[in-house]
């Protein structure tokens, strides 16, 4: 494969080209998808959950395609699990630089479907847990039952969220004009609701490719330096692959769009997993009882992280640290504790 033999130079390269064309995807992505939501009054929340998480998560589909037919499962569990825990992390750095000084992001973005899909996460992410102490014999249609029973979690949770969101219709078209004036002018959609389809489909197969580009280049580069499959994956290429969280969830809380920018980070968490039952499919192996100590690890620091949030959007404190929310420096503070224990645990 060319791959193998290219200096890896010309593989930094590739990466670092790859990094840039997700960035810019994401950003555009965002306000392409802000046009599309308030076109049919979806709401920020919904917007963010089913078009943010999916099309955001399109390098870490592309990863765990790839790892799975190759049945290198320790880069596809890894980058899932890893990228929920960094992913969640994203969240401080929207706080910091998409809100800043004017108040904390869970005191800004707090609906009622962003609790939801807090609770839909952790209940899925436990059921990672739970499917990883069965035995690989425990099978069922291609893929143990928790594989199933998390998509439907999943599924289940944009239905909870539809019904909610019917019965808010009237009041969220009675505030739209107010939100609209309120977001920056420069940073709305200009174009037809079909140019912003169009900017979604563009940016969806760049930011597709891009992530095949850093799976590929990136894991050659991880064996050259001596990488295991569980460090690399958990870390470096979950940071990676998070990137057009950290453009679109900056970019949508500066057009002041709060709640999709909180919402891309738990709808897309919640998307993650279900990401398992695609890889059985392909690798046609049981995925969760493969899941390794440094796996569960990373599974309960994402369920943890993901309830201080809840608990910061409960409380709705105003006050700030650095620039952040104190939920944000928490989560900062037991991200980098739990790295800590990661690098001694692998």
């Amino acid at each position: 494969m060319f791959i193998d033999s290219a200096s890896s130079q010309f593989l930094i390269i590739i990466f670092l080209i790859a990094t840039i064309a997700i960035w810019i995807s994401g950003i555009k992505l965002t306000i392409a998808i802000d046009a599309i939501t308030t076109h049919f009054n979806l709401g920020e929340a919904f917007g963010g959950m089913v078009f943010l998480a999916i099309v955001t998560n399109l390098p870490e589909i592309a990863i765990t395609a790839v790892a799975a037919y190759h049945r290198n499962y320790d880069i596809a569990i890894s980058n899932i699990l890893g990228g929920i825990t960094i992913q969640t992390v994203v969240l401080v750095l929207i706080d910091i630089f998409g809100v800043g000084r004017s108040a904390p992001l869970t005191e800004k973005g707090h609906s009622k479907i962003l609790i939801i899909e807090g609770a839909s996460l952790i209940f899925i992410l436990s059921l990672v847990i739970i499917g990883s102490q069965f035995p690989s014999t425990f099978f069922f249609a291609r893929s143990t039952p928790f594989e199933w029973i998390i998509l439907a979690i999943w599924l289940g949770t944009i239905y909870l969220s539809s019904k909610y969101l019917i019965k808010k219709k009237t009041l969220f078209a009675q505030r739209q004009e107010v939100k609209n004036n309120l977001r920056n002018p420069k940073r709305k959609f200009k174009g037809s609701i079909y140019a912003a389809f169009l900017v979604l489909g563009v940016g969806a197969i760049i930011t597709l490719f891009a992530g095949w580009s850093l799976e590929v280049t990136g894991e050659q580069l991880a064996n050259r330096w001596g990488m295991s499959g569980v460090l690399f994956g958990g870390t470096i290429l979950a940071l990676c692959t998070a990137l057009p969280e950290i453009s679109t969830g900056i970019a949508s809380a500066k057009i002041r769009d709060y709640n999709m920018a909180v919402s891309d980070i738990f709808g897309g968490n919640a998307f993650l997993p279900v990401l398992f039952l695609m890889a059985s499919f392909i690798g046609n192996d049981a995925i969760l009882p493969n899941l390794k100590p440094a796996d569960i690890y990373l599974t309960v620091l994402g369920i943890i992280l993901t309830g201080i949030y809840m608990i910061g959007m409960v409380l709705h404190s105003k006050k700030q640290i650095l620039r952040m929310g104190v939920d944000s420096f928490i989560v900062v503070i037991v991200y980098l504790l739990g790295l800590w224990g990661l690098l001694k645990l692998v």
